[in-house]
């Protein structure tokens, strides 16, 4: 039951990666490529948890993936609240 349930997400993930992919392609928003790349991390390692039969020893490595996929995400939303502030800045009116 336990590969069953990591197949489905690693499956899950991996089909979240590529829509954030292909959203990045059309509109060219860096917000989806980092969201692809994030689940796509979050992918591998739910495969290396449930398929490559890690040792006990070598788990905390491969939640630091699921940690930096997280970071990533945080990363991503600061970048682009980051550019929105800027982008407001410039179209502001300006008074006499």
């Amino acid at each position: 039951m336990y590969e069953f349930t990591s197949g489905v997400l690693f499956f899950g993930f991996a089909v979240v990666a590529l829509c954030f992919l292909r959203f990045w392609r059309k509109t060219g928003d860096r917000l989806f490529a980092i969201f692809a790349v994030s689940f796509a991390l979050m992918a591998v390692s739910r495969c290396l948890l449930g398929f490559m039969r890690v040792q006990e020893d070598a788990y905390p490595y491969v939640y630091m993936l699921r940690l930096l996929a997280n970071i990533v995400i945080i990363y991503g939303i600061i970048d682009k609240n980051r550019n929105i502030g800027h982008e407001g800045r410039a179209e502001a009116p300006s008074r006499p």
